[in-house]
This record gives structure tokens, C-alpha cells and sequence, in this order.
């Protein structure tokens, strides 16, 4: 067995199946873990298990601050070496928890395998979602997918067998990483990025270019619900679009200081990407003069 606590953080804003999400991980989990609830600008109808689990604390926003925010404030109070977020509405496989930091260098950001989850029955369906690339950010008849993490159906069904693998990026509803790894880079950035988008195009890009790397565990997974009913974190298209803004002049322009390798060196990596062109570096440079 792998030493070392793993924390689990859960932002949650107005979420209807947290206390199933806690439940679960304690139930599933083998090895030594802590879950920390933020509560975001609301409370929940039940007690979430705090009388039942020892390792079970919660923080409580009077408003809502954004999950960024909630992500970075929790960290500190975390006792593991590894830290694994998660969405407030998901179910895991039995020992997760021992899998994923089994598998998982000093440098490393892990995702276990992805499938939809039923939230209402409590099971998931038979889709994995086992890679995903970032989107092309100029197409003229989308507006703004700006880096967003999309499924590589094609790249998972070819890499089946590689149960360790990179990956581009992710969709960003359960990571995990080493808690030193996580705070070397200062945490999340909420000034920029604002209080909630491009969580992992953020921490998967730092990761890749400062010469760590992104995986996929296939031998663990969890479902998540794909929200299309309720609020939970809701912003403006202001706040929206200045994040998306960001993270694309961010990055395609090579503005971090700390990076190892320039943006079109994780390109580079994974060609061919779909949808983007071949000549996507000219009309990057033509934007950019």
C-alpha cells in the first residue's frame, strides 16, 4: 500500500446529491483519506455524515466566492500528501483512492477513467470517457470554446490498452495531485481566470510545460453527472468570456514565465488534434503581431 493520506476537496454550490457524493467516498475509499466540503453560499437540507465520519469537516460561505476561490482556501487545511478534487455529484470505483496515488510521481496531475452517472438511481453508464484534447480556439463558427477539454473518442478506443496514459487535458470534475505539486505553482488562479473557469486547462497546462505530466488511471474510474438541471456555480457572460479570453491569449501567446516548453510543444505532442489546422502557428503569429 501507498503511504500518505489522500484529501479530498468537494466545492459545492446548491448541490442535490452531495451527501451521496460524501457517502460514496467513504464507502469506496480503502486507504487513509479526510474529505473537506465547501459549502458555497448555501447549506444543505441533512448533516452531510460530520456525526458518522471522524475525517469529515465542512466550510461554510455566508455568499458564494467561486469554486477557485473555495479550492485554494480548503488546500491549507488539508493534512494529506495528495490532494484529489472532485464535483459535488459523483460516484467512485471501491479503493480509488489506493489506485490513483499508487500512480502518481512528484510531477504528475491523475484523472481516474470517466463515465456519465445516473444521479437519481445511483449508477453509471457504460461509456468511458478515456481521452480528451483541447479545442481549437478560432473556429469561425463557434464562439468561444477557447481551450476547452473535449472527449477524444477516437484516441481512447486506440490507447485502450495502455492503462497509464497521457493525456492532453481533461475535463476537470475529479484530478488528483500531490499537495506539494499543487501549491509549488501557487494554486488556482482566480484574478485572471476568475472564480471558476478553465480549471483544468490551467492546471494540465502548467503541468505539461513545466515538464511534468497529465495521465489517465484506467484502473480505477468514477461517474459524474453531467449537470443540465439545477444551479450550481453560475456566472455572467462577462466573467465567462473575460476567463475564456484569458486562458486563450494565456497560453497560445506563451505568457507563463515558469514554463519548460512553449504552448505549440503540447500541440506538437499530440498531432494530429482534431480540429485544428495544419497551419494553426502562421495564424497564430498573424494574431499576434
Amino acid at each position: 500500500m501507498i503511504e500518505g493520506r489522500v484529501s479530498i476537496l468537494i466545492p459545492a454550490r446548491n448541490e442535490q446529491y452531495l451527501s451521496k457524493t460524501v457517502e460514496d467516498i467513504y464507502t469506496k475509499a480503502t486507504g487513509d483519506i479526510e474529505v473537506i466540503a465547501i459549502l458555497d453560499g448555501y447549506w444543505p437540507t441533512d448533516t452531510l455524515g460530520v456525526d458518522i465520519h471522524p475525517t469529515l469537516s465542512v466550510i461554510h460561505h455566508d455568499r458564494s466566492i467561486g469554486m477557485r476561490p473555495s479550492i485554494n482556501e480548503a488546500v491549507p487545511y488539508t493534512t494529506g500528501e495528495f490532494i484529489l478534487k472532485c464535483d459535488a455529484h459523483c460516484m467512485f470505483a471501491p479503493g480509488f483512492d489506493e489506485v490513483l496515488k499508487a500512480d502518481c510521481e512528484e510531477d504528475w496531475l491523475v484523472v481516474p477513467r470517466r463515465y456519465g452517472l445516473d444521479p437519481v438511481y445511483w449508477k453509471r453508464d457504460d461509456e468511458a470517457r478515456d481521452a480528451h484534447y483541447l479545442c481549437y480556439p478560432f473556429h469561425a463558427n463557434v464562439h468561444r470554446p477557447a481551450l476547452r477539454g473535449q472527449t477524444w473518442r477516437s484516441r481512447g478506443i486506440e490507447r485502450e490498452a495502455f492503462l497509464i496514459d497521457d493525456e492532453m487535458t481533461s475535463q476537470g470534475s475529479c484530478w488528483l495531485m500531490r499537495k506539494a505539486y499543487f501549491e509549488r505553482f501557487g494554486g488556482l488562479d482566480d484574478l485572471h481566470y476568475g472564480p471558476f473557469v478553465h480549471e483544468f486547462q490551467e492546471i494540465g497546462n502548467r503541468t505539461w510545460l513545466s515538464g511534468g505530466r497529465v495521465v489517465i488511471n484506467k484502473k480505477t474510474w468514477y461517474a459524474h453527472w453531467y449537470k443540465r438541471e439545477g444551479q450550481g456555480y453560475i456566472l455572467s457572460p462577462r466573467q465567462s468570456h473575460a476567463g475564456i479570453d484569458y486562458t486563450v491569449d494565456f497560453w497560445m501567446n506563451n505568457r507563463w514565465p515558469d514554463r519548460k516548453y512553449d504552448f505549440e510543444w503540447l500541440i506538437d505532442k499530440f498531432w494530429p488534434v482534431p480540429g485544428w489546422p495544419k497551419d494553426w502557428k502562421e495564424k497564430q503569429c498573424q494574431r499576434s503581431a
